[in-house]
């Protein structure tokens, strides 16, 4: 007879958009009936081509490449910190005694594509990722990612409605 798989480690994947939190909470409630450890990350999209074409019209090339890796590097510090608070908020509301989330993680690149690979970096045993989001960042691009992570996902993925 073939075991049960176990759940020791869930990669909770945020936009931080506005319908997250239903979502967060229920990463929450997995990781508390599991005894596990839950990990949150955030991608961060590379500049798209319009905001390069407009940067290389305008600067020169070292200025574009200094512009980009220390505007990068200071997304990724304040999305950790946006994180940090978030998780904080959401676990005082919960009532939960310790922070359950073990570490967060920011990335950047395309977003399913970092997914999967942190998933597989991170040894994790399922990932928790909302349905849909708001329109702000081109209409229906979590979904889009959601599908793709669906679809070439190793391990287990909770599609959790998030309205």
């Amino acid at each position: 007879m073939q075991s049960l798989p176990e759940i020791k480690k869930i990669l909770y994947v945020t936009d931080l958009g506005k319908h997250t939190r239903p979502v967060f909470r229920f990463a929450l409630s997995q990781a508390h009936h599991y005894n596990a450890e839950l990990l949150m990350l955030h991608v961060v999209e590379p500049l798209g081509a319009t905001g390069r074409f407009v940067m290389d019209t305008y600067l020169d090339e070292d200025a574009v490449r200094r512009f980009q890796e220390e505007g990068q590097r200071e997304v990724l510090v304040r999305m950790k910190q946006r994180l940090r608070r978030f998780c904080e908020e959401e676990t005082g509301a919960c009532k939960l005694g310790s922070p359950p989330v073990t570490e967060i993680l920011v990335s950047s690149g395309k977003p399913s594509e970092e997914i999967l690979r942190l998933a597989d970096k991170h040894g994790v045993d399922c990932i928790v990722i909302g349905r849909s989001t708001h329109a702000l960042l081109g209409g229906n691009m979590m979904g889009s990612t959601a599908r793709r992570v669906c679809r070439h996902s190793r391990v287990p993925v909770f599609l959790v409605p998030n309205r």
